[in-house]
């Protein structure tokens, strides 16, 4: 199904015959599909992800509370879901949009349809939506707010949601690590994937790491017990004097949700006292933004942030460019670093920062995920690379 009016354009006009699902934005654009998932409504900012493969790590991925994911890829929910392939166990993300329907699951891990697992998080979602059209929508006008509902009867308040999309607060300003932060700390010991054996156990670890949680995701926790760490998880609002009291060789700083100015209010601090430790600290995402921000930096929302697993990064020193995978929508200012700071990774796509190091000092972070999951794994490499940093040699 196809949105009408013409883009930018308000429509009030009765759903077309067979339409069950709408996506309403705030400018009162109306895009008509077919509902999936939970019958109800939801409302976010709406982004792209042009990522093809990984649907439900995606749609498990904390760093995504707020947002509507649009999907580039049309066939979204062919290989169905199952209880490994997640990030966390309760997704935060408000929803998806994609452009097929979604088929019968043809991969012989899968354990349930897309459409029920859907339904079982009380996930809203949108089939039949031109996704390249609204995902044209988003590069040139920048990420909106929108709301998207489900109604089996087609019946829609479309003046209603309009209000609903316009009175949401947007992403800028807004905390969102309290919301999916641990709420106790943990240990963590699995390790990564594989096909004959699943999940792994970390049972010899070397070294002690205190992740800080600020939506963490879990592969990158399975790197780092794959790493030979063993993990501490505690939560964002975990001060530093507790921090050091778990007597750690080193400190990771998590990906997350939201806009890091906000989060740092209360983490940036903390941070701050944790570099001037001595540990090593490794930052990844929000991990990093928030790190920038505690060696002086400054960051700002991006207009449509950068998300999926085909990003063209060059590791400055080395001259060699990673394939990665990204989801962030603020980046930190190259400009507004200080002198002591060194900018180790650049984007490809649009010469954004990717990546610093405190000069003389085993700190350092990354815009984008390491882990992937989903996406390639080129930039392993940097869990060595912090390990290299807790043993002296970085």
């Amino acid at each position: 199904m196809t949105d009408t009016p013409p883009m930018g354009s308000p429509t009030r006009a009765p759903a077309p015959k067979g339409a069950t699902g709408v996506l309403v934005l705030a400018d009162g654009s109306v895009f008509w599909g077919r509902g999936v998932g939970a019958v109800s409504h939801s409302v976010g900012e709406v982004c792209f992800n042009t990522s093809l493969t990984g649907y439900q790590e995606i749609l498990t991925d904390p760093s995504y509370a707020g947002q509507i994911i649009t999907f580039t890829f049309p066939h979204i929910g062919n290989v169905g879901t199952n209880p490994e392939d997640i990030e966390t166990v309760t997704p935060v993300a408000r929803g998806l949009i994609i452009k097929a329907d979604i088929t019968e699951p043809a991969n012989w891990r899968a354990t349930q349809h897309l459409d029920a697992w859907l339904k079982s998080h009380n996930l809203v979602g949108l089939s039949g939506i031109d996704t390249r059209r609204l995902t044209r929508r988003i590069r040139d006008n920048g990420a909106p707010n929108g709301v998207i509902a489900h109604s089996p009867d087609g019946v829609f308040d479309i003046d209603a949601l309009v209000k609903i999309a316009k009175e949401w607060p947007g992403l800028e300003g807004m905390d969102l690590a309290k919301d999916v932060t641990t709420r106790q700390t943990y240990s963590w010991d699995e390790s990564i994937w594989s096909l004959k054996d699943g999940y792994g156990k970390q049972t010899d670890p070397k070294h002690h790491v205190v992740a800080m949680d600020f939506g963490a995701k879990r592969n990158i926790l399975r790197c780092l017990a794959a790493s030979g760490c063993k993990v501490t998880v505690v939560p964002a609002t975990t001060t530093a004097e507790e921090i050091l009291a778990l007597n750690p060789d080193g400190i990771f700083l998590s990906n997350g949700p939201g806009d890091p100015a906000a989060t740092g209010e209360y983490a940036v601090p903390t941070i701050a006292r944790l570099v001037d430790s001595g540990k090593a600290v490794f930052g990844i995402c929000l991990g990093h933004q928030m790190l920038a921000l505690a060696l002086g930096g400054r960051t700002v929302k991006m207009e449509k942030g950068h998300r999926g697993a085909n990003h063209p990064v060059k590791d400055i020193a080395s001259g060699v460019v990673e394939i990665t995978s990204q989801n962030h929508g603020f980046v930190v200012l190259r400009e507004s670093l200080p002198e002591e700071v060194e900018v180790t990774h650049v984007s490809l796509f649009d010469g954004t920062n990717e990546g610093i190091r405190l000069s003389g000092r085993p700190v350092f972070s990354v815009q984008y995920h390491p882990e992937a999951s989903p996406g390639p794994e080129d930039s392993h490499y940097l869990f060595d690379r912090f390990i290299a940093a807790i043993e002296g040699r970085y």
